[in-house]
């Protein structure tokens, strides 16, 4: 494994180009070396107040180099009625749209996932990941797929851990193997044992696959883009995306037994924390980063202008799947349900995608349809803090006050 200082990546937790963000730990920290008479202090016996959720100012330095394009709504929003592009207004109706996405993925008639278990071998080296701290041990779960196609998923173990959760992480495309270190090694922090997945194709997966003219042979593809000849009227190239988490999980769920299991990625890993979440109740919270946009705002971000996404995000590539539902139902599949939550993170100034501020248009409307449906939460985090296509510290920093502050009391 490569060696990248912890200190480095780390280090900066709580700080931006902008300012300083507070992070729980600072917090506590602050609180507990307050001066007498400077706050009251609790009461025996009462809970201790709880720290308060982080926050930070847009960095003027990096907006100053944008556009207005950056900071003003787009034009792609006026005239849209967002309330009538959802289709979910109650919990029945997320269940409905949630069995018929499942049964449009694995083209089954009973709406269920997966039940296959990966192949399991324990204490690896790890030698594709970067260096990670406070590791127990490292297994790789290998999920073998339709066309011969083959998906591994590295299961870190944390040394010491107080609440036995679990969690994902979608590393997404082309982006290094060095941008999950810094979430990653977050959430091992805290105690979370932690699933690390990449996109079909991408870093540790192979490349192979059969070709679907003649098993006989094996092709080599290099980009989603190429997967056409997969994809046909009896079967998904979807399950290619959806189905190693879903068999990740099984491994873990029969094997462990979490009181929860919480997911976030990056990018392509945006979206499948998007769209996992929102097919399988067993992830409780969710935290997508610079993801997806709903299709009416696809032309909207400046750079690069249209963000069409890639092959699994598009309507032309899967007209049966998003035919059903466009992002701001899978929005709120992925937040209805006891215990469940969502957080959806953009980077107002992305240098990659998804960009700029069109996402106001649509937040308000998605969190007050799961306010209403009443059992769930969901909201939006737009991140000004940075110019770069990263979940970055002051992002990190929400997603453990989140899990650990916010839902503390929750499996």
């Amino acid at each position: 494994m490569s060696t990248v200082s912890r200190r480095t990546l780390l280090g900066a937790l709580g700080t931006t180009a902008a300012g300083t963000v507070a992070t729980t730990a600072a917090t506590t920290a602050t609180a507990a070396a307050a001066p007498a008479g400077a706050a009251p202090a609790a009461a025996a016996g009462a809970a201790p107040p709880r720290p308060p959720r982080p926050v930070a100012p847009v960095n003027a330095e990096v907006a100053a180099a944008h556009s207005i394009d950056y900071r003003a709504l787009p034009q792609q929003v006026v005239g849209v009625d967002t309330e009538e592009l959802m289709a979910v207004h109650t919990e029945a109706d997320a269940d409905a749209l949630r069995a018929a996405l499942v049964r449009e993925v694995w083209k089954s008639a009973d709406s269920r996932l997966p039940t296959a278990l990966p192949e399991v071998e324990e204490g690896v080296d790890g030698g594709e990941l970067p260096a990670f701290e406070g590791v127990r041990r490292i297994d790789r779960l290998t999920v073998r797929l339709p066309y011969g196609l083959s998906s591994v998923v590295f299961l870190l173990l944390p040394r010491h851990s107080t609440h036995g959760r679990f969690a994902l992480y979608h590393n997404g495309h082309g982006e290094e193997p060095s941008t999950m270190q810094r979430t990653t090694q977050g959430l091992l922090d805290a105690g979370y044992a932690v699933l690390l997945l990449a996109m079909p194709l991408y870093h540790w997966n192979p490349k192979e696959l059969q070709d679907p003219a003649d098993p006989s042979r094996t092709l080599t593809v290099e980009s989603h883009n190429d997967l056409g000849p997969w994809e046909t009227a009896d079967f998904s190239t979807l399950r290619f995306f959806l189905e190693p988490p879903a068999v990740a999980l099984n491994h873990v769920q029969r094997t462990y037994r979490p009181p929860s299991v919480q997911m976030t990625g990056l990018s392509g890993g945006g979206w499948c924390a998007t769209v996992y979440p929102a097919l399988d109740i067993r992830v409780t919270r969710s935290y997508p980063t610079a993801g997806s946009l709903p299709f009416f705002l696809r032309s909207a971000p400046p750079k690069p202008s249209p963000t069409t996404g890639d092959w699994e995000q598009r309507k032309d590539s899967h007209p049966a799947f998003y035919g059903l539902t466009d992002f701001m139902d899978l929005y709120a599949l992925a937040a209805v349900g006891e215990n469940r939550r969502q957080i959806q993170i953009l980077n107002r100034f992305d240098d990659c995608c998804f960009n700029a501020v069109g996402h106001r248009a649509y937040e308000p409307v998605v969190r007050h349809r799961v306010q209403v449906i009443g059992n769930g939460h969901w909201e939006l985090l737009e991140d000004a803090t940075h110019g770069d296509h990263t979940i970055s510290p002051y992002a990190l920093s929400v997603i453990l006050w989140d899990l650990d502050v916010a839902c503390a009391h929750q499996p």
